[in-house]
């Protein structure tokens, strides 16, 4: 039989943090109710944040999108122009 580790990594507001750290060894305890769960750590390391947005792959899909979009309805006014022109 093998094994399998499973790393989980959140980021959460900081005064909430003990919250979360409770109800996830709540959902823990839970587990090993049903399943083999061998170890278990929950480690706490403070996150400073630089202030600078970064965009998801979401935003940076939905961007693309949007500038997709726009090329196709571009370029459909530039060949229904040259439409007009030749007819």
């Amino acid at each position: 039989m093998g094994y399998r580790k499973i790393n989980l990594e959140l980021v959460v507001f900081a005064d909430e943090a003990d919250s979360v750290i409770t109800e996830l060894n709540t959902a823990i305890d839970r587990l090993e109710e049903t399943y083999t769960v061998f170890g278990g750590e929950i480690e706490t390391v403070e996150v400073h944040h630089s202030g600078t947005r970064r965009k998801s792959a979401l935003a940076h899909t939905v961007e693309a999108g949007s500038t997709a979009a726009a090329a196709i309805r571009f370029a459909g006014g530039k060949v229904a122009s040259a439409y007009r022109r030749v007819i």
